[in-house]
C-alpha cells in the first residue's frame, strides 16, 4: 500500500522544512529493525565483509530514520553492537542483525544498540557497569576526602589567625598599661617634669 499526501506548499514551507520533517524533529523516534546484511556483503571481497556490514547498518538507518543528507557520521553504533558484528572476524559477519534505533527530539543523531543481546555480551555489559560504578564511588570518596582536608586546613588557619589577633591585642594592651603606669609614677614624683632649657648652650667642637 502506498500513501499519497497532498499538502499546501505555502503552509508546509517553514524554514525550508515540510510538515512531516518538522513533526519528526519535535518527536522522539524509537524503532526496532531487523537489518539484512548478506545481500550487500556478498559482492564485497572476503577481507572487507564486516566493514561492509557496518556500513550497511548505517546506510539502512540513515534511510529509514530520515537522517538529513543521509550523513553516516550521524549514526552512532553502540560498542556492543559493533562487537557482535565483529565477533566472527572480518570475513564472516552475521547474515542479519536485530537493532533498536533511537532518534532524540530536536537532534539529527541516531543511536543504535542491540535489540536482543546475547548472554556473553549481557554478562560483559553487567561487569563493565559494575566496574564503572565502583570507579565512580572511588572518585566520590576522593572528592569527599579532599573537601574534608580543605575544611580542616581552613579551620586551622582561622584558629591561627585568631591566636595571632589575640597575641597582638594582648601586646597592645600591655603597652598601654605600661604607658599608663609610667604616667602615674611621673605624676607622683616630687620634682614633677624636668624643665627644658629655653636656650641651648653652644658646645665646643671636639678637636
Amino acid at each position: 500500500m502506498t500513501e499519497t499526501k497532498t499538502e499546501n506548499p505555502k503552509k508546509s514551507k517553514i524554514l525550508g522544512a515540510t510538515k512531516s520533517e518538522k513533526k519528526d524533529d519535535l518527536v522522539r523516534i524509537e524503532r526496532e529493525y531487523t537489518i539484512p546484511l548478506r545481500e550487500k556483503c556478498r559482492v564485497v571481497p572476503r577481507y572487507k565483509k564486516t566493514n561492509k556490514a557496518v556500513k550497511t547498518i548505517k546506510e539502512f538507518l540513515a534511510r529509514h530514520m530520515k537522517v538529513r543528507d543521509r550523513d553516516l557520521n550521524k549514526i552512532k553504533i553502540d560498542k556492543y553492537l559493533n562487537e557482535l558484528v565483529w565477533s566472527r572476524g572480518i570475513k564472516h559477519p552475521p547474515a542479519k542483525v536485530k537493532v533498536k534505533a533511537v532518534k532524540e527530539a530536536g537532534s539529527d543523531i541516531v543511536r543504535v544498540e542491540i535489540a536482543e543481546m546475547p548472554e556473553n555480551l549481557k554478562f560483559k555489559k553487567a561487569r563493565e557497569e559494575k566496574r564503572e560504578q565502583k570507579a565512580a564511588e572511588g572518585v566520590k570518596k576522593k572528592v569527599e576526602k579532599k573537601t574534608e582536608k580543605v575544611e580542616e586546613k581552613k579551620t586551622e588557619e582561622t584558629e591561627e589567625k585568631k591566636e595571632e589577633k589575640e597575641k597582638k591585642e594582648s601586646v597592645i594592651e600591655a603597652g598601654e598599661m605600661a604607658n599608663k603606669e609610667a604616667a602615674k609614677q611621673s605624676k607622683h614624683q616630687v620634682g614633677g617634669k624636668t624643665k627644658e632649657l629655653k636656650h641651648r648652650f653652644r658646645q665646643a667642637l671636639a678637636k
